[in-house]
């Protein structure tokens, strides 16, 4: 029997570190990986973040993304983003971003990432996450939205709100390889 297509939603606040593991993982398992912020920032020159068209757009490209990946002959595909666990509008866009996978008999897989806040204010400033993420590298307007961003629940903290496969890790001392390799461990990835 056939591997089953595989999506794996790597999860957590702002500067956990979704976007380096994501990546490490796309290279220890084959599957491609796209980051929120790739239509994110994509989007920004245009529309103003959070506007009506904003919003509208960003969901439409990531649902458009999700049904052509499900389609696809690709084995798998990792997305990284930041929920809101308290937000049902937010669960909502993420069970519209798995079902295609479901649809066609694929599995789910959550990762979520947690790390202490200094570690993040940390991570927010390097290099790797400037060079991928251009909506990032005012570092001072970066930093405030982190600390705005806590104000949302982005840790499940005990509560996974999704009936798929979930992992918890909590990443400070860990590197992306450490985190990846555990990951793929953890799922027979």
């Amino acid at each position: 029997m056939a591997t089953p297509k595989t999506l794996v939603n790597i999860i957590g606040p702002q500067a956990v570190g979704k976007m380096t593991v994501g990546q490490e993982l796309s290279r220890a398992t084959g599957y491609k990986f796209m980051s929120n912020h790739q239509t994110i920032d994509m989007l920004l020159p245009i529309f103003e973040f959070g506007t009506p068209s904003f919003k509208r757009l960003l969901f439409d490209f990531r649902v458009s993304i999700f049904e052509e990946v499900a389609a696809s002959d690709l084995p798998g595909f990792i997305f990284s983003y930041v929920p809101d666990f308290d937000s049902a509008l937010d669960r909502g866009q993420t069970e519209c971003y798995i079902t295609p996978f479901l649809r066609r008999g694929g599995q789910v897989l959550f990762v979520e990432l947690e790390a202490s806040l200094p570690t993040r204010l940390e991570r927010n400033l390097t290099e790797h996450r400037q060079q991928h993420k251009p909506s990032k590298r005012d570092t001072t307007f970066s930093e405030q939205l982190l600390l705005e961003g806590e104000e949302c629940r982005s840790n499940s903290d005990g509560n996974f709100p999704y009936p798929h496969p979930h992992l918890k890790i909590i990443n400070d001392a860990l590197s992306p390889q450490e985190v990846a390799s555990q990951i793929c461990a953890h799922f027979g990835l």
